[in-house]
């Protein structure tokens, strides 16, 4: 049998350290959450939760990235379910927004995350996001679909328009019942940059 080089190890013990601290997030919080917690169920020591995260708040963030990805894709593979880009960008939207009924991502993304890590607009997982927007609006723009929009200013819009709704949704004391007026206003706001002739 091979032995592991040293970088197998460390991301078998980052790996490890993520999916530990991902179930303690989710079923007790950041704040509920013990060092202990992050480490025992691991079988780790704190020790290697510092050298691959720094500290509790670095882990909680790659715990954040991780799921923040997963959405990203879930979200895209509902736009790739559409015939043209302006549905497929409203699908994509309408499906984040969605994710906000998602108990994990309740508590660890849209509760937590915030309070912990800070504005999501500076999140990598988040910017990874506008990317897409931005690349979807300047096809749309360049295709007549689109008002003579800035695409910079309208895809940081409707990137915060989504996020602020599923944060209204997760935060809200019935997200089912107040998740399709977040996807309905995320609808029309984002039809107020379509052009004139466009259906």
């Amino acid at each position: 049998m091979a032995r592991r080089t040293r970088a197998e190890m460390m991301d078998e013990t980052r790996r490890k350290l993520v999916a530990s601290a991902r179930a303690a997030f989710a079923e007790k919080g950041f704040a509920g959450t013990s060092m202990d917690d992050l480490t025992a169920a691991a079988g780790l020591t704190r020790g290697a939760l510092y050298h691959n995260f720094g500290d509790k708040t670095g882990l909680f963030a790659a715990v954040v990235d991780q799921i923040d990805a997963e959405m990203a894709s879930r979200a895209r593979c509902k736009a790739d379910a559409e015939a043209t880009v302006w549905e497929a960008l409203l699908a994509e939207g309408s499906a984040y927004i969605e994710m906000a009924l998602d108990p994990e991502v309740q508590r660890i993304v849209l509760r937590d995350g915030p309070a912990v890590l800070g504005d999501p607009a500076q999140w990598p997982s988040q910017n990874r996001c506008l990317d897409a927007t931005r690349t979807a609006l300047a096809d749309l723009k360049a295709a007549g679909v689109l008002r003579p929009v800035d695409v910079e200013a309208a895809s940081r819009l409707l990137n915060g328009a989504a996020l602020n709704a599923a944060l209204w949704v997760a935060a809200c004391e019935d997200p089912a019942a107040m998740l399709p007026k977040a996807q309905e206003a995320f609808r029309m706001l984002a039809e107020g940059l379509l052009a004139e002739h466009t259906p």
